[in-house]
C-alpha cells in the first residue's frame, strides 16, 4: 500500500510572525537575524526576496541587494509558541508527525484520525486551520513518500499546494533541475552540471556504479530518488544528532583572553540546555570563524557521556585555545555537544526537543 505524505512548510515562519505582530513591518522588506553591519540572515520576508535576499545570506550581501532592508532581532521563544500551536494542528490528524525544524514536518496520513481517504483533503484542512489560529500561511506537498512530498511544498509557495501523484511521478523528476532535487546541495548540484547532469532524466540515464564511484554512498541514494523511490518513514521519534549555541560579534575578537569571556554564555546555554533535557553527550566541539570567513573547529570525544560541568568547562577552554589563530580577528564562536545519550535509563527514546543557534 501506497503511504500518503504531507510535508508542510511555513511560508517566511521568523519573517512572517514579526510582520504579522508588528503592523508596521507587513508589506517592508524584514530580514530576521543580523544587523547591517555583520551577522547572518535567519530568514527573508518574501518582500525581500525579490531582491535576491535569502537565508543564510551575509547580513552585508543583503543589504547591498536591498539597501531598505530592515534588520529584525529574532524572538525564538515566540518562534516555538508558534509553532507548538501548529504541531497541535498536525496531532488532531496523525500521530505520525516528524517536526525537521520549528517550521516544517512531515506527516504520515495514511491512516488518519479523521478518517479521510483523500491527503490533499487533509492538507487544504491544515493549511486552513493553520491560518485560523495563528493568521499564518503554509505551503503544502503531498506524495506518496518523503522525497517527493518535500518537492511538492516547495513547488507553489507561498500559501500554496502541489501534489505529486504515482502516475505523473516519473515525467515530474525527470524534468526537475538537479538544484530542486532535496538532498543535492549546492556544491553537488554544480559538480554534476559539470558532468553534463541537468535534470532528472539526465541523472536518471547514469548506472548505479557510475553514481556511486562519483559520489560514494550518496549514489545509492540519487539513483533511488530520481526512480521515485524513497521508503524511509514518518519518524515522530526522530533523534536529534547534537545541540549548540553560537554567537556573531558586533566587532571582531582578536584576543584568546576576550574570546574566553564571550565563550562563557555560550557554555552556559548549551550546559543549561543539556541539564534541562537530561541530554547529555560525548563529543564537544568549538567553533570559531574568522573575519576573512575561514573556519577552524576543534572537538574532543570521551568514551563516556560527559555530565561534570567543570570536565565540560575545561574541554571547551582547551579547544577554544586549540583552534585559536592570534594573527586573525574572530567574527563568530560557537559551541556544540554532539553524540548525544538519548535513552533513558529504561532504555527508552527520549524526545529531544529542537532547540536554535542564540
Amino acid at each position: 500500500m501506497l503511504r500518503k505524505i504531507i510535508h508542510i512548510d511555513m511560508d517566511a515562519f521568523f519573517a512572517s510572525v514579526e510582520q504579522r505582530d508588528f503592523p508596521e513591518l507587513r508589506g517592508k522588506c524584514i530580514a530576521v537575524g543580523g544587523n547591517e553591519e555583520r551577522g547572518v540572515i535567519a530568514t527573508a520576508s518574501y518582500e525581500a526576496r525579490k531582491y535576491g535576499v535569502g537565508s543564510a545570506m551575509s547580513s552585508v550581501v543583503a543589504k547591498r541587494k536591498c539597501p531598505q532592508l530592515i534588520f529584525v532581532k529574532p524572538r525564538f521563544q515566540v518562534y516555538k509558541e508558534v509553532s507548538n500551536q501548529i504541531r497541535e494542528i498536525f496531532l488532531e490528524y496523525t500521530d505520525l508527525v516528524e517536526p525537521l525544524s520549528l517550521d516544517e514536518a512531515y506527516l504520515d496520513v495514511t491512516v488518519n484520525h479523521k478518517n479521510i481517504e483523500v491527503a490533499t483533503e487533509i492538507a487544504l484542512e491544515i493549511k486552513q486551520k493553520i491560518k485560523e489560529r495563528t493568521n499564518l500561511t503554509a505551503s503544502a506537498g503531498v506524495s506518496f513518500n518523503k522525497f517527493l512530498a518535500k518537492i511538492a511544498s516547495d513547488y507553489n509557495k507561498p500559501d500554496g499546494i502541489f501534489v505529486i501523484t504515482p502516475k505523473m511521478a516519473t515525467e515530474f523528476i525527470e524534468n526537475l533541475p538537479i538544484k530542486k532535487f532535496h538532498g543535492i546541495g549546492k556544491v553537488t548540484a554544480e559538480r554534476m552540471q559539470m558532468m553534463g547532469i541537468h535534470t532528472g532524466l539526465d541523472l536518471r540515464n547514469l548506472e548505479l556504479d557510475k553514481l556511486q564511484r562519483e559520489f560514494g554512498k550518496s549514489g545509492l541514494y540519487y539513483y533511488n530518488i530520481v526512480r521515485g523511490l524513497d521508503n524511509r518513514e514518518v519518524n515522530p521519534t526522530r533523534i536529534r544528532k547534537s545541540s549548540g549555541s553560537e554567537t556573531t560579534f558586533s566587532k571582531d575578537i582578536e584576543t584568546l583572553e576576550e574570546l574566553q569571556v564571550a565563550l562563557f554564555p555560550l557554555m552556559e546555554d548549551v550546559w543549561n540546555w543539556s541539564t534541562n533535557t537530561t541530554i547529555f553527550g560525548r563529543t564537544i566541539t568549538v567553533k570559531i570563524k574568522y573575519n576573512d570567513f575561514t573556519v577552524s573547529t576543534k572537538s574532543k570525544s570521551a568514551s563516556f557521556v560527559i555530565k561534570d560541568k567543570v570536565l565540560f568547562d575545561n574541554l571547551c577552554y582547551e579547544l577554544l585555545a586549540e583552534g585559536f589563530t592570534a594573527t586573525k580577528p574572530v567574527r563568530l564562536l560557537g559551541v556544540s555537544i554532539s553524540n548525544l545519550d538519548t535513552k533513558d535509563k529504561d532504555g527508552t527514546q527520549l524526545e529531544i526537543p529542537f532547540r536554535e543557534y542564540s
